[in-house]
């Protein structure tokens, strides 16, 4: 039994396309993901930008097996399986490791507030106890911002200490580079820690982070997956200078309504704007609006519907 090689880059929280029914379209996002794995970077399907908590466990797993049935990586897969219900975790955590993915993104449960270290510890635990499998790897999903349930870093420690080798890394989406600094000074040993968004990309790979996980990534994959590569080459600022610039003009608007938006126009499919209740999708003067900042700047996706 092999197990997973711990996770860095640049990895996406991929859309997810709805049908004029609501129901998700696994051909719609298989092509997505092939076009994001063009671009060199993985996938966090079933992240925030995803819709993910409009979906239940059920859609989830059968989107999953019809990715692999479409000859999607599970390697380069990082599925976000934490569900308020500890017993949703395990059950769609287990479909992921035993379908091959290399880790899995898992929010603490996020129904209850104000709940104790020792509450999220147990959830977690139980979680990894029940699944019992060595091929799991944990990259926790600190998001206090929507979730309300922040992670501590005394938490973070105690999960990695209890379990070295599934406890793999964080995904920071708390906004707060302050917080983000304190895990990578931390210091622990192999412990993978990816921003939620490339606004710290060039922070986070100075002070030896491993990467983003971000909406952007949606629709600027290469030139962030350029950064992560090349943050060091005397471009940097430069660099991450772009990315904001792009990124500002996507969160004038609410972000996964615009990333779709943005995915609709410049693939040519307006289906893809499609958002699930009770999200809504933007209007057409906040389309136009954004079509025109984006031809601003010149900005393209190229290549993206090639495959319709």
């Amino acid at each position: 039994m092999s197990v997973p090689e711990r996770m860095s880059g640049v990895l996406t929280p991929v859309v997810t396309p709805f049908g004029n029914d609501l129901a998700p379209d696994a051909k719609r996002l298989t092509e997505q993901c092939r076009w994001l794995l063009a671009q060199e970077v993985g996938l966090a399907v079933f992240g925030t930008n995803s819709e993910a908590n409009s979906m239940s466990v059920d859609e989830k797993i059968e989107l999953i097996d019809r990715l692999l049935e479409a000859g999607i990586d599970a390697a380069r897969m990082m599925p976000g399986t934490g569900c308020a219900a500890f017993t949703d975790s395990v059950r769609l955590t287990s479909h992921a490791v035993n379908s091959g993915c290399s880790g899995v993104l898992m929010l603490p449960p996020f129904y209850y507030k104000d709940v104790s270290d020792d509450g999220l510890f147990a959830v977690y635990a139980e979680i990894i106890e029940r699944i019992g499998d060595a091929r799991l790897r944990i990259y926790l999903y600190h998001i206090p911002p929507i979730s309300q349930v922040p992670l501590s870093l005394p938490l973070i420690e105690r999960l990695i200490t209890s379990y070295p080798e599934t406890v793999v890394g964080i995904k920071d989406s708390g906004g707060d580079w302050a917080n983000t600094k304190a895990m990578l000074d931390a210091g622990w040993d192999d412990f993978r820690i990816f921003v939620g968004s490339e606004a710290f990309l060039l922070d986070n790979m100075r002070n030896g982070g491993d990467g983003c996980i971000s909406a952007s990534a949606n629709v600027n994959p290469a030139a962030i997956l350029a950064l992560y590569h090349k943050w060091d080459d005397g471009d940097g600022e430069a660099m991450q200078a772009g990315l904001n610039d792009v990124r500002e003009r996507f969160i004038q608007f609410p972000m996964i309504a615009a990333l779709k938006a943005g995915v609709a126009h410049f693939s040519g499919d307006p289906g893809w704007a499609q958002m699930r209740p009770p999200l809504v999708a933007l209007d057409a003067g906040q389309q136009a609006q954004l079509q025109k900042s984006l031809e601003d700047i010149g900005f393209t996706m190229d290549g993206l519907g090639a495959g319709k």
